[in-house]
């Protein structure tokens, strides 16, 4: 095991994957000479040349674009987005080309892509630059929709992305970046589409992806001393959805609080409650409980940016209310 930061476990995955097949190339915006936006792609270009790392205008739509010919091409590219706020400008090559082309090809076209950059909430970036998108993508079938935790996850899964012969929706969260964990070395891949329980617990099941999970861990190191034992799940892959290991768990538990920095309405979130209803019912003992990002714009003043976005005592009050200890 090596300790990294998630970014440097991202980058040994690339690194990683464009030594194992020459087909695997980058490109976006800075990913080149300025070693990325956020270090992601730190000597990438001194090592694989500007034929495999290449800087992009900043045409977000243009160069995804490009990105999905090469791929019809036999290629495996990985986009880079500044930031997913930008995505949306690349979501018609996302949604209409990437998503869409094996199925109206008849299966001739394949679209093997990485669609790959920061996304979520940051520090005081405000309503244009700090937005949780994730919904979109997993409302588009074709689109695989991946979003690691912590370090390991963040290589393993970036490597089976790679693999993938799908197109690959792949938010990192922004302030994840310098968060250290321990990795392993080598040839390593986590399976999309498979949950992880980061947490075993007995009272409650907390569903949370994404840096959430580190506010749900918080969280149920808060109600241990409270007596109450809650189970931690990172589904890692918002679709598709490990729905059997969500269910399970709340089979046992007989309680859910789910976590997300998404808005409320059509979140991530209340596809899961959907899920936890028709499959657990029977097994429930309170309501489901969400606990998301505020239904507003994300403001820019600093005090009102912390009440927009889900934190422990948030958690820790949702899980209170589902055993009945308010």
């Amino acid at each position: 095991m090596s300790i990294l930061q998630y970014r440097e476990a991202l980058n040994q995955a690339m690194r990683e994957e464009m030594l194992r097949d020459d087909r695997v190339f980058l490109l976006g915006e800075e990913v080149g000479a300025y070693n990325g936006a956020y270090k992601v792609s730190r000597g990438l270009l001194n090592e694989f040349g500007p034929e495999r790392v290449l800087d992009t205008p900043i045409a977000e739509l243009g160069f995804t674009g490009l990105a999905v010919g090469a791929a019809m091409a036999g290629l495996r590219p990985i986009v880079e987005v500044m930031t997913f706020n930008f995505s949306i400008l690349a979501v018609d090559q996302v949604v209409n080309s990437a998503a869409k082309m094996l199925y109206m090809s008849g299966g001739q076209f394949g679209i093997p892509m990485v669609f790959r950059g920061p996304g979520g909430s940051a520090h005081q970036l405000a309503a244009q630059h700090s937005q949780a998108l994730e919904a979109w993508y997993c409302h588009v079938p074709g689109l695989k929709v991946v979003m690691p935790s912590t370090p390991a996850d963040a290589k393993g899964l970036l490597k089976s992305a790679i693999r993938d012969d799908n197109p690959v929706v792949f938010i990192e969260s922004e302030v994840l970046y310098g968060l250290k964990g321990e990795v392993p070395e080598g040839e390593y891949t986590v399976p999309i589409g498979v949950a992880e329980i980061k947490r075993p617990g007995n009272d409650v099941t907390i569903i949370a992806h994404s840096k959430m999970v580190h506010v749900a861990m918080e969280a149920a190191k808060d109600l241990e001393a409270e007596g109450l034992d809650a189970e931690v799940i990172d589904p890692r892959t918002l679709r598709p959805l490990d729905a059997e290991t969500l269910v399970n768990s709340v089979k046992k538990t007989n309680r859910a609080v789910i976590v997300e920095e998404g808005w409320p309405f059509c979140g991530v979130g209340a596809q899961m409650v959907d899920i936890i209803q028709e499959q657990a019912f029977d097994y429930l003992d309170a309501p489901i409980l969400r606990v998301t990002g505020t239904d507003v714009p994300t403001p820019y003043n600093k005090s009102l940016e912390h009440l927009a976005f889900p934190d422990k005592q948030r958690v820790v009050e949702a899980v209170r209310r589902a055993t009945y200890r308010n």
